[in-house]
C-alpha cells in the first residue's frame, strides 16, 4: 500500500513538473512573439522572419490547446499590437483578425455552398477611414483592434483614397497601406544610417506612418488599398457591390474574384502563380476569402480574437530547400557593405535561386554562417530569397578589410539602438555612397536611360564597372559579363546598351539636370540655357563669370554652380562626359509670334517624335505655349498618340469639347 502511494506521488510530481515546463515554454514563446510583434508593428528592425514567427505561433497554439494554459497577452488572443505613435482612439467597429490556415480544404469547408470572394492578403499596415457628409474626417491605424492611432494629419500624404466623395452619409472603410517592393528597395538603398534601414516593405510602411512630417511620408509613396466596406448607411448586402461602390467613389480597391468552394483550388493556384512569376510589386503574404452575403458574414460569433464568418485567410506553406554555401559576396550600398550568401542553385517556388541577402554581420552570427556550411533557404512571401537556418556549421566567415567598390579600408560599427553589427566603407567619396546622384543622372529628367535601376548600378559599382558618370558609356566593354549576371540575359543587356547609346544625344537642360549640381533643377536649367545656351554655360564656367544676372537664378544658385565647378572631381567628371555625349543644339528663346503662343497643351502617354515629354514640353514653351498636367476648361489641346483611349484625360477632354490630337498632328500644325 505504501509503495502505491509513493508511485502516485511520483507520477503527480512528474505531471506537475511537465506542466510547469509547458507553462515556462508558453511564457517564453509569448515573450518572444510579442517582442517580435512590437518591432514588426512599430517599424523597427526585424527580430525574426515571418517563417520563424509562424512556426513559433503554431507551436504556442498547440501547447495552449494541449495544456489549457493561455496567457492574457498571448498573440493567439490579441488582434494586433499597440503602435507607439499618435493619439489613441477607440475604433467604432473592432478591427478583428481573421482565422488563418495553410490548407485549401479548410477554406472549402468554411465556404460551404455560399458565393465567396477571393482577394489578396496584403502585407502592410491596416488603416480605417471614416467619412461623413462626403468628406474624410478620420484615419486610424488598426492598433490592437480595439484602439488605434489617429493619423488623419497624413491624409494628403497617402495615395489610394479620395478626400471627398459623392456619398453624403456615414461610411467606414478598412484597407491596407503598402509600399511597393520597387520603392522599398529604392528607399532602403539610399538610407545611410543603418538604424534607419527597414527589413521589408511592411516594416517600412509601418515606420513611415509613424513619422511626424507629412512631406517625408508623401515621398515614400504609401498606397491605400480598400479591402472591405465596414459600414454604409445605405443597405448594400453584397460584398462585391460594396467594392464596386468604393471603386466608383475613387478608392483603389484590392483585386478580387468571385469563386465557389469547388473552384477554390484552381483559383488559388492561379493567384499563387501571379506571385511566383514576379507579377506582384505590392507585398502580399497570402490570400483572403469572404462571403458575398455581408448579412450572413455579420451573423457569426466572435471566438478568441476573430469573427467566425468575417473571412478566412490562407497563408502559403513555406517551401524550403537545403543547399550548401559557396561563398559570401559583400556588396556596398550607401555607406554599408552588406553580405550576400551565394550557394549551390536550388529550385524554389518554380524558380532557380542561388543568392540571398544575409543583411548584416549580426545576422550571420545568429545563423552561424561559416565557410561551406549547409543552408536552409525559403522565398519569403514567395518572392524574397532568405536563409532561415544553418544545417551544419563549419568554420567561420571572413570580414573583408577593403571596400569592394573603391578599395578603401572597412570598419565594423555597432548600432547604439539595436546593437546590430554592420560593415562600412571609410571613404567619404566612395561612389556607392553617392548612388542617389547616379539615379538622378539616368532618370527621365536626366539622361533618360532605361534598364539602369539603382540596384543594377550598385551591382555594377560592386563589380568595378562604374565609379563615375562617364563609365556608364563604357558598359558595352563588360557586356559578356553582364549577360551572365543573375537577373540579366541577352535581351535585357541589349536593351540597356541601346538605351545608353540613345542617351548620347541629349537636350542641354536634361544634361544640366543630370549633372546633379546643387540647387539646379529643370526650371533653373531652362533659364540658364534660354539665356546663354549650353556653350555660353561652359564659357561662363571657364571665365568664372557666374549666372546671377540671369532672371530667376540670382546669387545663391549662381554660387552653387560655381562652387560645384571649382571641385576638381566635378570638373573632371564633366569633361569626361562631354567626350561621350553630344549636346543637342536648341533655340530655347521664346519669340513673339511662336507657333504655340497663347495656347495651353496637356501631353499624356508615350511620345515618339520627341525624345521624351520633357523635350516636348520644352519645345512648346520655347514656341510661346504652356504645358499643364490636367485637362481643364482652359486647355486648348490634349496631345495623346492614342486618340481613341478611354483614359480619364481623354474622357475629360471629350466632356469639355477640347480637341484630342496625336503627336504627328501636333508636329504638322505647330512644329518647327
Amino acid at each position: 500500500m505504501t509503495e502505491k502511494i509513493y508511485i502516485v506521488k511520483e507520477n503527480l510530481q512528474k505531471e506537475t513538473g511537465i506542466m510547469e515546463e509547458y507553462k515556462r515554454k508558453c511564457e517564453e514563446l509569448v515573450r518572444k512573439l510579442n517582442e517580435a510583434s512590437d518591432a514588426y508593428y512599430n517599424g523597427r528592425e526585424e527580430l525574426m522572419s515571418n517563417y520563424e514567427w509562424d512556426a513559433m505561433f503554431d507551436e504556442l497554439s498547440a501547447l495552449e490547446a494541449e495544456t489549457g494554459y493561455v496567457l492574457p497577452d498571448s498573440p493567439t488572443q490579441n488582434t494586433g499590437y499597440e503602435e507607439n505613435n499618435g493619439e489613441r482612439e477607440a475604433h467604432e467597429f473592432p478591427a478583428l483578425s481573421l482565422a488563418k490556415t495553410k490548407k485549401v480544404s479548410e477554406l472549402q469547408k468554411w465556404a460551404e455552398d455560399k458565393k465567396i470572394w477571393l482577394s489578396w492578403k496584403l502585407d502592410g499596415l491596416t488603416l480605417v477611414l471614416t467619412y461623413d457628409n462626403g468628406r474624410l474626417n478620420k484615419i486610424l491605424t488598426r492598433g490592437n483592434g480595439t484602439v488605434g492611432s489617429n493619423i488623419t494629419y497624413l491624409k494628403n500624404s497617402i495615395k489610394g483614397f479620395p478626400l471627398t466623395i459623392g456619398y453624403q452619409g456615414h461610411m467606414v472603410v478598412r484597407g491596407e497601406a503598402t509600399i511597393s517592393y520597387t520603392d522599398f528597395e529604392l528607399i532602403n538603398d539610399t538610407i545611410e544610417d543603418d538604424d534607419e534601414k527597414y527589413a521589408n516593405p511592411r516594416n517600412l510602411a509601418s515606420g513611415t506612418l509613424s513619422l511626424d512630417d507629412p512631406e517625408k511620408v508623401k515621398e515614400r509613396h504609401v498606397h491605400f488599398h480598400a479591402f472591405t466596406l465596414v459600414y454604409l448607411e445605405d443597405n448594400l448586402i453584397s460584398w462585391g457591390e460594396r467594392m464596386d461602390f468604393l471603386k466608383r467613389e475613387g478608392f483603389t480597391v484590392v483585386d478580387r474574384e468571385m469563386v465557389t468552394a469547388e473552384d477554390l483550388p484552381d483559383a488559388i493556384g492561379r493567384w499563387t502563380e501571379r506571385v511566383e512569376t514576379g507579377e506582384m510589386d505590392i507585398p502580399v503574404d497570402g490570400l483572403v476569402i469572404c462571403y458575398d452575403d455581408t448579412e450572413y458574414a455579420a451573423s457569426g460569433s466572435v471566438t478568441g480574437h476573430h469573427a467566425t464568418r468575417a473571412g478566412y485567410a490562407f497563408k502559403w506553406q513555406d517551401v524550403s530547400a537545403k543547399t550548401r554555401l559557396d561563398h559570401i559576396e559583400w556588396s556596398c550600398a550607401a555607406s554599408t557593405i552588406s553580405p550576400v550568401a551565394v550557394f549551390e542553385p536550388v529550385q524554389l517556388e518554380g524558380t532557380t535561386v542561388s543568392r540571398a541577402s544575409l543583411c548584416n554581420i549580426s545576422e550571420m552570427e545568429r545563423l552561424g554562417i561559416g565557410e561551406g556550411c549547409g543552408l536552409e533557404v525559403i522565398k519569403a512571401n514567395k518572392i524574397i530569397p532568405k536563409c532561415i537556418a544553418v544545417t551544419d556549421s563549419s568554420g567561420s566567415f571572413e570580414i573583408p578589410s577593403k571596400c569592394p567598390v573603391c578599395g578603401a579600408g572597412t570598419q565594423i560599427r555597432i548600432s547604439p539602438k539595436s546593437r546590430t553589427k554592420t560593415l562600412h566603407c571609410t571613404n567619404p567619396d566612395c561612389s556607392a555612397k553617392h548612388v542617389k546622384k547616379f539615379t538622378r543622372f539616368v532618370s527621365k529628367s536626366g539622361m533618360d536611360i532605361d534598364g539602369l535601376s539603382i540596384q543594377t548600378m550598385l551591382r555594377f559599382m560592386n563589380a568595378g564597372f562604374i565609379s563615375e558618370f562617364a563609365d556608364i558609356y563604357q558598359l558595352a566593354k563588360h557586356a559578356d559579363t553582364i549577360r551572365h549576371m543573375e537577373g540579366f540575359g541577352e535581351k535585357s543587356c541589349e536593351n540597356m546598351l541601346k538605351a545608353i547609346e540613345r542617351s548620347r544625344q541629349v537636350h542641354p537642360v536634361n544634361f544640366l539636370y543630370a549633372l546633379c549640381i546643387p540647387m539646379i533643377g529643370l526650371d533653373a536649367g531652362k533659364k540658364i540655357v534660354a539665356s546663354c545656351g549650353f556653350d555660353g554655360f561652359l564659357d561662363r564656367l571657364e571665365r568664372k563669370e557666374g549666372f546671377e544676372d540671369i532672371d530667376g537664378i540670382g546669387p545663391e544658385k549662381s554660387n552653387s554652380v560655381m562652387e560645384w565647378y571649382e571641385d576638381e572631381k566635378n570638373k573632371s567628371s564633366l569633361k569626361a562626359l562631354l567626350k561621350e555625349v553630344t549636346i543637342v543644339k536648341v533655340n530655347f528663346r521664346v519669340t513673339e509670334g511662336g507657333k504655340c503662343e497663347g495656347l495651353t497643351f496637356v501631353i499624356t502617354g508615350d511620345v515618339h517624335h520627341y525624345k521624351n515629354r520633357d523635350e516636348f514640353k520644352a519645345y512648346v514653351e520655347a514656341a510661346g505655349g504652356k504645358v499643364t498636367g490636367s485637362v481643364t476648361s482652359k486647355t486648348n489641346f490634349l496631345v495623346n498618340n492614342d486618340v481613341r483611349s478611354t483614359s480619364s484625360k481623354n474622357r475629360k477632354a471629350q466632356e469639355l469639347g477640347i480637341p484630342i490630337i496625336s503627336e504627328e498632328e501636333f508636329v504638322e500644325r505647330f512644329g518647327a
